[in-house]
């Protein structure tokens, strides 16, 4: 039976040639398809709590109105130096892991809590009397952005005694991303080595990218 010659160097060049030369698939404004850099805008539907890609113009168009659909998601990131929150009032709020964020929802007209797990963003139900003290301790929750700021807490060190607790407010697609993490990241139990790699990473970034402040305003 004939032996099959490998492809010659020649062969193996050309189709070499042929994938470089095809172009990568760029990302585009969901509103008016214009090619977009790979950090770009956000929008935000609160009704769908959907987020859109979009590019400077279209994300401009939603900056100031109050009355449409989607609504531009700010960049900003602050961290809360001072937050107040004891271990019984985060107790109080009932989230069955050490991680959650909150923020105002405008269609459900109240403040939600939700936190990442692999089945993605899943919502818990929120003592407006535990919210409301937690609040009162610290009045830069009440400057959030209703619909696309969030205030995002971990607790997962503070809860082993590793570190302190962070307390972050940030752009809602942010908290998102987390969400995605963990969704696509996550195996098994315990999450996996990757998983909490990708997890102290996200964090990592997330407070060397932060204004700290303290949770009553003060820079």
């Amino acid at each position: 039976m004939p032996t099959k010659e490998p492809p010659s160097l020649e062969t193996a060049y050309s189709v070499l040639k042929q994938f470089a030369r095809r172009p990568r698939t760029a990302e585009r404004c969901e509103l008016c398809s214009t090619e977009i850099a790979s950090h770009h805008s956000h929008l935000f539907d609160p009704t769908a709590r959907k987020l859109v890609c979009s590019c400077e113009a279209c994300a401009l168009l939603f900056s100031e109105r109050t009355d449409a659909r989607f609504k531009r998601v700010p960049r900003r990131v602050r961290m809360l130096q001072d937050f107040q929150m004891s271990d019984g009032q985060w107790d109080s709020l009932m989230i069955p892991i050490n991680m959650a964020f909150f923020f105002h929802s405008s269609p459900e007209n109240r403040v939600m809590a939700m936190y990442p797990s692999p089945a993605g963003a899943t919502e818990s139900q929120l003592s407006l009397e535990a919210w409301s003290e937690i609040a009162a301790a610290n009045p830069e929750l009440k400057k959030m952005d209703p619909d696309v700021e969030a205030l995002l807490v971990n607790r997962i060190g503070h809860s082993r005694g590793f570190t302190q607790a962070e307390y972050y407010l940030l752009p809602i697609d942010r908290c998102f991303k987390l969400v995605g993490i963990i969704r696509s990241q996550w195996r098994g139990f315990s999450g996996g080595t990757d998983a909490w790699h990708q997890i102290a990473a996200f964090f990592g970034e997330l407070k060397a990218g932060a204004t700290a402040i303290g949770a009553r305003g003060d820079a």
